[in-house]
């Protein structure tokens, strides 16, 4: 039964990174799109951090 649950999973896995590089009409893949905008990203969760930490030390205080 093992064998058809690693079966069933590399399955869906091969499934996933195909859809994830699979080009659309313009030539880009979702995965590109993700890179663009990963410094957006960053800077969004950087900025995120720098909040939670204040407000941890407004608590601490």
């Amino acid at each position: 039964m093992n064998i058809l649950k690693f079966i069933a999973l590399g399955a869906a896995v091969a499934y996933g990174v195909s859809y994830l590089t699979k080009r659309d009409a313009n030539g880009r893949s979702v995965v590109d799109d993700v890179l663009d905008k990963a410094p957006d990203l960053i800077d969004n969760l950087k900025k995120y951090g720098q909040d939670a930490l204040e407000k941890a030390k407004a608590k601490a205080v």
